[in-house]
């Protein structure tokens, strides 16, 4: 077999980027950065805070249940109500992952601001339906409804037992 039998597998490819994606790209960047600016401007509202649009529209608690959270020797979660000491629930090792994942962050801004284990958090079902887990020590704020029905029914179910 000769040379001129050998085939080529090089292939040339064009490193340059399609001119259509380019401007789409860009785009969608000046739209992006557009927006940006003019929510930092107050031309349009901040919507994406919750406690402020709830103030906004006269929204108030139709239920709220002080909680605390303490971790036992075996690993398990004990929830009990703040004010009379009664256990609420109790979460096994291993089990209630979006709990522990919320209360840990919750945690966390606690440590850092030397704040203890021993302060409540406050559970508040608002009159518009939404839920939320609020630390008064530390001012953070989790909205519980925004992570789906079956993560809102885990906190909605600690206010069984208390009035509206």
């Amino acid at each position: 077999m000769g040379r001129s039998s050998r085939m080529s597998h090089a292939v040339h490819h064009d490193p340059t980027v399609p001119r259509g994606a380019l401007i789409g790209a860009a785009a969608v960047l000046i739209f992006t950065m557009s927006l940006t600016g003019a929510t930092k401007l107050g031309w349009l509202p901040h919507s994406a805070d919750p406690s402020a649009s709830r103030a906004a529209q006269n929204v108030a608690p139709a239920q709220t249940r002080l909680l605390r959270f303490a971790d036992r020797e075996d690993g398990a979660v004990v929830v009990s109500d703040a004010t009379s000491g009664e256990e609420i629930q109790v979460v096994g090792f291993g089990q209630g992952g979006f709990l522990r994942a919320t209360m840990r962050r919750l945690a966390k801004a606690r440590i850092a601001a030397g704040i203890g284990s021993t302060p409540p958090f406050e559970l508040t079902l608002w009159e518009n339906g939404a839920l939320s887990l609020r630390d008064p020590e530390t001012g953070r704020d989790v909205e519980i409804h925004g992570f789906g029905a079956d993560h809102s029914k885990i906190f909605a179910d600690m206010l069984r037992g208390t009035d509206a």
